[in-house]
């Protein structure tokens, strides 16, 4: 498979609760005007970015039984994140993970690193 533009990122699987956010640069401004001003960056250790890819959530615990007449096959659950790909994410640096892949800079973070989403459809 080719690698273009468009489906570098489709090889990658985010596992669990993670999120894949491609970083903002420090002065860039949303189109509703959010931004983090470059003094937040480093007195609070917060970072924003847009959400590329999530994992598929939390795992729901299957109950332990045991029964003859089960399906063998175990069919996972979730519970969905509440971040989708195309948010605004402020985070916390100190849960995330930098990562760089394809010459530019990801970091991978947990839902519960994430501070606050901004979306750009009605909620």
């Amino acid at each position: 498979m080719l690698l273009t533009p468009d489906n570098k990122l489709k090889k990658l699987i985010v596992i669990g609760d993670r999120v894949l956010i491609r970083p903002s640069k420090a002065d860039e401004r949303t189109q509703t005007g959010l931004y983090l001003p470059p003094g937040v960056h480093e007195r609070e250790k917060v970072q924003q970015g847009q959400v590329i890819k999530t994992g598929p959530g939390y795992v729901i615990p299957m109950p332990v039984e045991n029964e003859p007449w089960q399906n063998e096959e175990e069919h996972v659950k979730y519970v969905p994140l509440q971040a989708r790909e195309g948010d605004l994410a402020i985070f916390l640096l100190s849960g995330a993970t930098e990562i760089m892949y394809q010459g530019e800079r990801y970091y991978i973070v947990p839902q519960s690193a994430i501070l606050m989403l901004e979306r750009e459809d009605e909620l």
